[in-house]
This record gives structure tokens, sequence and C-alpha cells, in this order.
């Protein structure tokens, strides 16, 4: 069978995901907002609505210390300036004024070019940690800016030249501008834009663009074409005048207070009206006033056996919605056998419905007769490794130990007292023998792409559930998997089948793994926490989570989030004290940036086989490695 290889490039550029968490830890820090998210983009970027910040791809391809820093000067900038400082009330009286002007566009980027150097210096000032960032910033964008200025002359693009005229005068100052041609007529600007440094808020900084706009618009004939600032780009019209509408700002119930001004306040305040927003036959409106009265004369008393017909979607966004009717006996049916997992498996798996189930038994006798033969060739491993572990556990054993000066009495030492100024009589019996106190948890994946390396999966977890029951080692297998079928925005059900499960102690089985079959997707970041999850209530003093995966995680709308999701999840699994370790299946050599992408997902808890061959040698060995460390912490 040809080999199915799915492991995905994007350009050829793999995201360091630990690194990347770090960064989101520190920019929800920052903001004071466990819910915010970090992604990168083109340009930096702030979306409450989905509750994201990104930071800008200009930091690539240089060297490390710069993409570091440069990464923290657009978080710093997101999340500590334009998050908290930036008011959406001001934004949106600049915005109604630009109606009176030919280049909006050009306006409102200069507003935010001269907003980012305020709040550069505000958060400098009060944090003095973040200045080596910003410098590095500056540098950066100075050396692409002195570049581009005179290519965007040489284009034509006046509007572009301003915006680098400006960056360098306010950033390094007067002396540095090229001055002939266009730049000549923006020198008179100077006189105005220098107030930016006397700023103190965005109204300030909107004001002194307003001021200029009449003099730009006699030197510059085109709107500007290419975007420098995307911050805003994402936050909806809608979204802002809500916050500033009479029904929301100023006072409400009864208080009296200020207008929900910042990004950070505009976002607390959507979010919560949206959570409580919720009810199938309540009409209301989102308006301020407590003894207001409905516009409808169709309200009417509500019963509690009142079942919705049918449902519908309104809004601005969505006018032609039509009503669908309810979910049919039969898909309500699907649905029961699932459990909706919420928010208890992070953001990614809000809309995941997964089951549980044991694995159907195959009566496949020749696929069994299979098995039975790989358990004969492999019992020499099992019982060798057993052996060398047990003989090791003795040697762990405290020896008994005589001469001591309290334990049990020795009476062949009685005489002691009469010949010993300190006599030491007692002793102490061998400790007694016990379990290994481990317990194993093993994913396989169940995903499409596992169909041509079954075999060898199968003969890999034959021999761990060997290992495992000749040490009386309590484990569970669990093979996962995604339904790519049915799987839609609003639920992608999942998977969980037990070949074995922690209850079933030492139940051999062999008729289990035979049945093992491929399906379709492989949510990883899901069944990482869901195995976590089980794991964490067990009392062993080692937790160990296995799994056996041949790439990357591949879901419905999982693709781009689900490398940053799966290294969350081992993370989170490994503040709860268990280890987590990822063995690679393939039919092939892994790459260079396989071996990167696994390490930013596992740590130096990655293992590769060269060979599919090699899949059942590498499973044993860590399991010799693994259960030495288990003894030697006896």
């Amino acid at each position: 069978m040809a080999s199915m290889s799915r492991f995905i490039q994007f350009n050829n550029e793999q995201i360091d995901a630990r690194q990347m968490i770090s960064y989101e830890n520190l920019t929800r820090a920052l903001a004071n907002s466990r819910e915010l998210q970090l992604t990168e983009r083109q340009l930096m970027e702030l979306n409450p609505q989905e509750q994201i910040a990104s930071m800008s791809v200009f930091w690539r391809h240089r060297d490390e210390e710069k993409i570091h820093l440069g990464r923290l000067s657009d978080i710093y900038l997101l999340s500590e300036g334009f998050w908290r400082h930036f008011s959406l009330s001001e934004w949106r009286i600049f915005l109604e004024d630009l109606e009176d002007f030919r280049f909006p566009k050009l306006l409102s980027q200069l507003v935010l070019l001269g907003e980012e150097f305020r709040l550069m210096e505000y958060v400098q000032k009060s944090r003095p940690g973040t200045k080596k960032a910003f410098s590095v910033r500056r540098e950066a964008y100075l050396t692409t800016y002195h570049h581009q200025i005179r290519v965007n002359q040489q284009k034509g693009l006046f509007a572009e030249s301003l915006m680098n005229y400006f960056y360098i005068a306010i950033h390094e100052g007067q002396q540095k501008l090229p001055s002939g041609g266009i730049f000549d007529e923006f020198q008179p600007l100077l006189y105005l834009w220098q107030n930016v440094f006397d700023s103190r808020s965005t109204r300030d900084t909107a004001t002194i663009i307003l001021r200029l706009a009449p003099q730009i618009e006699e030197i510059i004939q085109k709107e500007l074409f290419h975007n420098f600032y995307a911050l805003l780009d994402q936050i909806s019209n809608e979204l802002i005048v809500d916050h500033e509408h009479k029904g929301v700002c100023g006072v409400e119930e009864g208080n009296s207070g200020e207008a929900k001004e910042t990004i950070e306040e505009t976002f607390r305040s959507w979010h919560r009206e949206s959570e409580e927003d919720s009810g199938t036959h309540m009409r209301f409106e989102l308006e301020r006033g407590n003894e207001g009265k409905s516009l409808s004369n169709e309200a009417v008393e509500g019963r509690d056996d009142q079942q919705p017909t049918e449902e519908g979607a309104g809004g601005d966004q969505n006018a032609e919605a039509k009503p669908k009717k309810t979910d049919s006996v039969a898909t309500k049916a699907l649905k029961r056998k699932y459990t909706k997992s919420g928010k208890n498996f992070g953001k990614e798996h809000e809309n995941v419905i997964y089951e549980e189930k044991k694995t159907a038994v195959s009566d496949d006798l020749e696929q069994i007769r299979i098995l039975e033969q790989w358990r004969v060739d492999q019992q020499p491993q099992v019982k060798a490794l057993a052996t060398e572990l047990r003989k090791r556990m003795v040697q762990k054993k405290t020896s008994k130990r005589t001469n001591l000066s309290y334990g049990r009495f020795n009476a062949k030492q009685v005489l002691d007292f009469m010949t010993e100024t300190r006599p030491k009589p007692f002793y102490k019996k061998d400790a007694p023998s016990k379990p290994l106190d481990a317990v194993f948890g093993l994913l396989i994946d169940g995903s499409a792409s596992m169909i041509d390396k079954m075999d060898e999966t199968k003969q890999a977890v034959l021999l761990f559930h060997d290992v495992l029951r000749e040490l009386d080692i309590i484990h569970e297998l669990v093979v996962f998997y995604e339904d790519a079928y049915e799987a839609s925005k609003e639920a992608q059900p999942n998977t969980f089948e037990w070949l074995h499960s922690f209850e079933d102690g030492k139940h051999d089985a062999i008729k289990e793994i035979a049945s093992m079959d491929a399906h379709e997707d492989n949510r990883d970041g899901f069944a990482i926490r869901w195995m976590t999850d089980r794991l964490k209530k067990r009392e062993e003093k080692h937790r160990f989570l296995l799994m056996f995966s041949d790439g990357e995680p591949s879901a419905f709308e999982y693709a781009q989030n689900g490398i940053l999701d799966s290294a969350e999840a081992v993370i989170e699994a490994e503040k709860q004290g268990i280890t987590v370790l990822h063995l690679f299946l393939n039919t092939e050599k892994p790459s260079d940036e396989q071996l990167k992408l696994f390490a930013t997902v596992f740590g130096k808890q990655s293992i590769v086989a060269d060979q599919v061959e090699q899949f059942s040698d590498i499973t044993l060995r860590t399991l010799r490695k693994v259960l030495s460390h288990v003894v030697q912490g006896m």
C-alpha cells in the first residue's frame, strides 16, 4: 500500500508552539485577560470580539534576539498600550470627522502612527524593562522606512512617503530626513506634527491630525494604497457604536459613570452582555432604562412546558436569515450518545461532542491468530525486561540492618548490655516488596493516515500491553479520532475507543487490539486533555501519558491552531505532574521540519522511528527507560 503522509508545511515555516504559548501567557498577564489569545498576522491587530491579539510577521527572518525582542515590543504595545489606553469613543468621533476629507485612510493611519509613539513612551515610563525591546523596534522600523521612503517617492506613492517621513521625524529627528522634491513640501507639516510629543490621549493625537489634514490635501493627490497598521480593522463599527449608544454608556442601572472608552472596557462589557444574552422566549431591547416600555405589543405570558418549534438568526449581518426547524428525532438520538465538551477542554474545542465506548471486538480469527504469533515472538523480550526490572526492584529493597540503637530486639546480642559501653542489640527487617507505583495512559491516533501502519501499530500496542500486564501495572489503551464527515461548525463528533481501561486490571485485550482500525481525523490537543483529566484522578506516584501518532493534528477548523493547542495541552498535563511522551510512527525517516515541530509540541519527550519496522523496538526501549526511572524512585 502506498504511504500516506499528512505532514503539512506552511510556507516551509513552523510555529514554535512553546514559545508562542509563553508569549500568549505574557499577553494575558499584561492585559489581565485569561481569554485573550495570541496569533501572528501580517500586521499587528486587536480583535476583541474574537478575543484575539496578533503580532506582526515583520519580525521573522532576523536573528533570534531581534525576533524575540521585536515580538515583545508588539505584545507590549498591544496589551499594555492600545488595549488599555486607546480610546474607542474618541476614535469613533474621529472617523465621523473624516467624512469631510478626501483621504480618510491616510489620516486614520497617521493617528495610529502618532498613537504608537505616544503609547511606546507611556509603556517605557511605566515599565522601564521594556526599553530594550522598543529600542530594537525603533531601529528595525527606521531601517525599513529609510529604504522605503525613496522607493515610494520614485513610484509616486507620496502618501506612503509621508508615513515614512513622519515616522523618521518623530523617532530619529529632523536631521535624518531626506530633502528635495516632495520632501521639501513635507517639511512645513512638521510644525504641527511635532505636537505629537506632547500628546497625552487619543483625542490629542486625533486633533493634531485633523489640523494637519487641510495642508496634507494640498500636497497629496492620491489616497494611501498600503496599510501600515491594521490594529482596529477587526473592531466592527457596530461594536464601537453599541458602546457609545445611550442605552449602554453613561448611566447604567441608575448609577452615573464614565462611558466605555478603552478596548479593554469595551471588550469586557461586550462579552458580559453576550454571555447574559440567553433565553428562547424573551424579547428585549438592549437599551438603558430600568422603567422603559417595550416597543412591541405582542408580548404574551410564557409557559414552563413551551418548546421552540423554529429557530432563526437575525441582525444586519444575516438579514436574509430564514427560520429553521429543530432537529429531527433521529438527529436528537444521535446527539444524545455524545457528551458536550463545553469549556472543559479549551476554547478550540467548545463545539466538540465526544463519545466514550468499548471497542467492538472483531470476529476476524485470522487477525487474532497473527497477534497471537506476534505475542509468541515478543515473549522473550517481555520476560527479559520484566526480569531485569524485578532484579532492580530487589536491589532497591532495604537490606537487613543489624547493630542499631532501635528497632527489633536481637536476643543473640543480649550480652552486649554487659560488654559494650553503648549496646546496639536491635535490627530492622527487609522492606516488604511492593508493586511499581505507576499508571500509564496510551493514546493511539486513529486517523485515516494510520491505515498503512496499522499492523506495526497493533504489534507495538500489544508489546506495550504485555509488558505492563507482566509487571501488574495499571494502564489504559485508547484509540481517538474525529468523524470528518459529520463535523461542522456547530459540532465536531469525537470518539474515544477503549481497547483496555484502568478498570480492566490484568484482562487480556488481544482481541480488542486486533480490532483496531483507522478512521478519519485526529484532534490531538483535545485527546491529550481528555486523557490528562483521567490520569490526574489516579493516586499513583508516577503518571505517564503516551501518544502513538504519525503526524501533526488534523481536524475540522483545527489546522491553523492544532499545533499550538496540542503544545498547550502537553504543558497543562506536565503542570499536573503527568509525563507526556510522543512516539512518532511513519514509513519514512522524519524531516528536520517534522523533528522541529515535534520538539515544539512535546519538548524533548518525542521519540521517532526511522523505519516503521523499528516501532516495536523503540516502544520496548521507551518502556525500559521509563520503568527504570520508576524503579529508581521507589
